[in-house]
């Protein structure tokens, strides 16, 4: 049973580095958010080894991330409230142990990943550290048939972290000298990765991050399609979240593209703006599609088909 400074401190973590998704997060029964607060936390414990390493080598990343895996599994006994409420959290919520050695693989992956070739092997690094959330989401949530459920988690959880990787391409490389966006895509717009590393936005650039993003917009329509089969205390939370991530993709536009040079950001207004609006149109429709056409910016399959420019190719995953 996760104690009350366990819960204390991931809520802490969770409020303080997740600011988004902590709104859509307080939205969720009891019996669920106190475990995403955990979970959550969970994740910034493992990320921060590889995003803020305070000296440590990569070998030193390492040890310190299987030290983390071997908590979180049960395997080794620590101090950490933060992992010892994720194990017992684990296993009150039969989170399969996969789940945990991929999101802690993709972590490994991080320290020396800095580079991405093509879509394929960037998702594959997100099947780890994005869609391994969204399972373990669905898990603590019970579903009543997670086997259809999942598969649409993952999604989500995937168009969630493609919208990060948008957003924040130029903070990426410069703190972390890492560039998400694809080789392929940039090669395809005429985009050259040297612009991105010394931080100046060219057209091409723009047209490369243009790309990302509507396919990040397909993954959110998928992903939405399946928050009808989370429990119905759920879905408006999960809703919520999938509306205000969405979100940054209007600032993004605004900013012709341009996250290379400034990181755009959501204000609290437009986080509450968003928050009242999703639940005032859930109040008259229940359904997730609908209400997502309705409030998001994430144009409809068909708009986004006609949106394109004369034989440009439609983004596939």
């Amino acid at each position: 049973m996760v104690d009350d400074t366990q819960l204390a401190e991931s809520k802490s973590i969770h409020r303080a580095t997740g600011k988004t998704f902590y709104y859509a997060t307080k939205l969720l029964p009891e019996r669920v958010r106190h475990a995403t607060y955990v979970l959550y936390a969970f994740f910034r414990v493992a990320d921060e080894v590889v995003d803020n390493p305070e000296g440590m080598s990569p070998d030193e990343q390492r040890r310190r991330l299987e030290e983390i895996r071997e908590a979180a599994l049960g395997r080794e006994p620590t101090d950490d409230p933060v992992l010892s409420a994720f194990s017992e959290l684990r296993e009150s919520h039969d989170i399969p142990d996969e789940e945990v050695d991929v999101f802690i693989d993709a972590m490994c992956a991080d320290i020396e990943t800095s580079r991405y070739d093509t879509y394929e092997e960037l998702e594959a690094y997100m099947r780890g550290s994005a869609s391994a959330v969204g399972v373990m989401m669905t898990l603590i949530m019970e579903c009543e048939d997670p086997d259809t459920a999942i598969p649409h988690a993952r999604t989500l959880g995937e168009a969630f972290q493609l919208t990060n990787f948008i957003r924040d391409v130029g903070e990426d490389i410069a703190d972390r000298d890492r560039i998400y966006l694809p080789r392929e895509t940039l090669d395809e717009h005429g985009a050259d990765p040297a612009d991105i590393e010394a931080r100046r936005f060219t057209d091409e650039i723009g047209a490369a991050i243009e790309h990302e993003l509507r396919r990040a917009e397909g993954l959110y329509r998928e992903g939405v399609a399946g928050i009808q089969y989370l429990p119905r205390d759920c879905q408006l939370p999960v809703l919520t979240a999938a509306v205000l991530y969405a979100d940054h993709h209007r600032l993004v536009r605004q900013r012709g593209y341009d996250t290379v040079t400034e990181t755009p950001s959501l204000s609290t207004w437009r986080k509450l703006l968003l928050v009242a609006r999703t639940r005032w149109h859930w109040f008259w429709s229940k359904d997730p599609e609908t209400v997502f056409a309705k409030v998001s910016v994430v144009p409809s399959a068909a708009d986004h088909r006609t949106e394109r420019r004369p034989n440009e190719p439609f983004p596939t995953r």
